[in-house]
């Protein structure tokens, strides 16, 4: 299947209606891929690309514990509550379960089930209301911060892979996760006028945000991942994080992970752009080294 293009920046136009991505109507269904068609021999004898599919998979399939931990943050708003367990949720979950039946149809000799309770029993430790942001509408930029991480991360994972069921995959996952940031971006505008929210509020929970992307959950599902898949002592775990990161590297979306950050700054446009080329440059010399 041909991989669709979207020549629009990711974060523009208004978000899809909760009705379109709830439980009862998601844009699609991990049911109706063809998992019967995966080409195997493309991706099976790639350690790289099993971490990468396997520790996102466990991520997806977490999703449940921190969406509790929003759901009862916004308890009393109910657009945004019913959003996160009608729309949100299904869809994280989703993503768990497709991406883990792709890894079980091509590595079946892997224990997926026993891999991602022993990654649950310390994730789920992480994931605590005390984590959040300490206003509503830092938390919302900070959840403009995680969407793009994964945007971007099925992006280049999309870029990296040639295999058509994946690549199938990964678009779709890509395209979910656009939406959701359109949709915490969409709130955070609402909480930063309703707050009153200052524009070094927002950056401290964008720079805290960031900071965390490369750190524990995702640590805690790659270190799993090896660690159930080859067995390796912590000093090998190292060296595999390090291949498994040069991969995805040279087919990261830098600027568009830039622009997805900066926008819940609300800059001017020529200061938006002024801004942007040096921190993706930046952002590019320190990925490629």
């Amino acid at each position: 299947m041909t991989t669709p293009t979207d020549s629009r920046p990711a974060e523009e136009a208004a978000p899809s209606s909760a009705v379109e991505g709830s439980g009862h109507g998601m844009r699609w269904h991990w049911q109706d891929l063809d998992y019967a068609s995966i080409d195997a021999e493309q991706v099976r004898g790639s350690d790289e690309l099993f971490l990468l599919l396997c520790s996102a998979s466990f991520m997806e399939s977490g999703s449940s514990t921190y969406t509790r931990n929003l759901i009862e943050y916004f308890a009393d708003d109910p657009p945004v509550a019913a959003w996160l367990n009608d729309q949100w949720e299904p869809e994280e979950l989703q993503h768990g379960r497709a991406l883990k039946a792709y890894v079980q149809h091509v590595w079946p000799e892997f224990d997926w089930d026993a891999a991602y309770a022993d990654f649950f029993s310390e994730y789920g430790k992480l994931c605590t209301v005390e984590e959040l942001e300490p206003t509503r509408g830092q938390e919302m930029a900070a959840r403009c911060v995680v969407e793009m991480g994964t945007t971007t991360y099925y992006q280049a994972l999309n870029a990296v892979c040639s295999e058509p069921v994946l690549r199938d995959l990964t678009w779709r996952i890509r395209t979910d996760e656009v939406q959701h940031y359109k949709h915490f971006y969409h709130y955070f505008l609402q909480y930063r006028q309703r707050d009153g929210l200052k524009r070094w509020q927002v950056a401290a929970s964008l720079w805290r945000r960031v900071a965390e992307l490369r750190q524990s959950d995702a640590d805690v599902a790659l270190r799993h991942a090896v660690s159930w898949r080859f067995g390796h002592a912590p000093q090998d775990y190292e060296a595999m994080s390090k291949r498994v990161f040069a991969i995805m590297a040279h087919e990261y979306p830098v600027e568009l992970a830039v622009r997805m950050v900066m926008k819940p700054l609300q800059l001017s446009s020529r200061l938006q752009r002024w801004t942007e080329r040096p921190v993706a440059a930046l952002t590019r010399r320190l990925l490629l080294q």
